[in-house]
């Protein structure tokens, strides 16, 4: 691998209205006060960018942009923070409006979502990740097409499942593609053993996030690994697993072995959760 490595980063960037509330709406209806609204970048892949790029390593976003506003705002946002962007037309910019409270409960409500690539796209896109080094293949439609192309398969892919229940037909054939996959415990009691599923599908490595009580990983031959959560003074938890994944990736990429790595990707999801953006290059 050469000295500056290369990854690819396939999925969704967004524009999303983040609004703070002391509580999540009940569904009747009724008034209710913000404590605090903001606008910023948002989406997993435009995330995990950021983050690799603030570690130093080269990354290129492949991400849906629309020729509006939306668009050129996180356009703007991504290039001044170092990422390159390999933008892929859309007639919309995908947004969000994120109602969130301190206690890490959201409602995610999608405002727009972006139209479907075209194959020329597709073949850009292609391209970028058969000259990576590694790609990040993020769950998104983008993601999907993208797995159906050969040259593609040829890049180790590095997948993050997010909520994977062990079982969720949309996921598997992520889950199948993928060197290495990412999750989180939500909907799981025993990490342990979705981990071993997902290994037995394919995968050579599993890491699993379990947010305060630290992460977990699982190596294909059975070797386990965990390490704590770096304590932070938390602000906004969203963007912690692409920053942990990234955190991760990055000092993978500079030899790290599997416990060190994991310990690199703790520090680096504090750096999230001590934002009020998915990175704090983004408020300046």
């Amino acid at each position: 691998m050469p000295a500056s490595p290369l990854v690819a980063v396939c999925g969704p960037a967004s524009w999303n209205h983040l609004i703070l509330l002391d509580h999540l709406p009940d569904p009747v209806p009724h008034m209710q006060f913000a404590r605090r609204a903001w606008h910023t970048v948002g989406g997993t892949s435009a995330g995990k960018a950021l983050h690799l790029a603030e570690l130093g390593v080269q990354v290129r976003l492949c991400s849906p942009l629309g020729a509006d506003d939306a668009g050129g705002r996180v356009r703007d946002a991504l290039a001044t923070a170092g990422v390159t962007i390999e933008a892929i037309t859309s007639d919309r910019t995908e947004r969000h409006v994120n109602l969130m409270t301190d206690g890490g409960g959201r409602v995610s409500l999608y405002v727009s979502v972006p139209s479907p690539p075209a194959d020329d796209d597709l073949d850009a896109a292609a391209a970028v990740v058969a000259a990576a080094d590694v790609a990040v293949i993020d769950l998104s439609e983008l993601g999907l097409l993208l797995l159906e192309r050969d040259e593609v398969r040829q890049t180790p892919l590095w997948v993050d499942l997010h909520d994977f229940d062990g079982s969720s037909a949309f996921h598997q054939p992520f889950l199948r593609a993928a060197d290495t996959v990412f999750m989180n415990d939500d909907r799981t009691d025993d990490p342990w053993e979705l981990m071993r599923s997902c290994l037995a599908r394919g995968p050579r490595l599993a890491v699993c996030t379990r947010g305060a009580e630290g992460a977990v990983a699982l190596e294909a031959d059975g070797t386990r690994h965990e390490v704590a959560a770096v304590p932070a003074d938390v602000v906004d938890t969203n963007g912690a697993g692409d920053a942990f994944m990234a955190g991760f990736l990055g000092a993978s990429l500079q030899g790290a072995s599997v416990t060190e790595s994991l310990k690199a990707a703790a520090v680096q999801a504090r750096v999230a959760i001590e934002s009020e953006h998915l990175h704090p290059v983004l408020g300046g």
